[in-house]
């Protein structure tokens, strides 16, 4: 059995990749909102989120998808290969706003090796955090990416 996850391999846990950089629009919020079909106020009318413990509009916690992550290319071994989204896991911190700069950067950090019935799998897990103009991390994205 090939062994893809090798010492060499496990050396680029945490490395980073280049920074994106995205002003938030109250216009891409409320369409975001709109295509998610959530009709809460605090995502697509500021007079009434002006009323809220926000103070204003804010970002559906999932508007982060649609920024897009820079990608990692994590070098293995493997001459060719299938992808599969090993799924994501979320943690927010601070509201994103209309009017945020929201600086986007992902990081390698963890590459492991398992046996599966078609062959060798490799999970590769990024960490994409998502932080604002004030330098306050809004929220951290952990996905998981799988090789095979």
């Amino acid at each position: 059995m090939p062994k893809y996850v090798t010492e060499e391999a496990k050396q680029q846990i945490g490395k980073v990749s280049e920074t994106r950089t995205y002003e938030i629009e109250r216009g891409a919020i409320r369409r975001f909102a709109e295509a998610i079909g959530d009709p809460n106020p605090l995502f697509n009318d500021e007079q009434a989120a002006r009323k809220t413990r926000f103070g204003g509009m804010i970002a559906p916690p999932t508007f982060c998808r649609s920024l897009g992550a820079p990608l990692l290319d994590v070098k293995l071994n493997m001459p060719q290969f299938r992808g599969l989204d090993g799924g994501s896991e979320w943690e927010y911190f601070e509201p994103i706003r209309p009017g945020d700069r929201i600086t986007v950067q992902s990081k390698l950090v963890d590459l492991r090796e398992t046996e599966g019935r078609l062959g060798p799998m490799v999970f590769i897990t990024t960490e994409i955090t998502y932080t604002n103009q004030f330098g306050e991390l809004c929220a951290i994205q952990r996905a998981t990416g799988i090789r095979y």
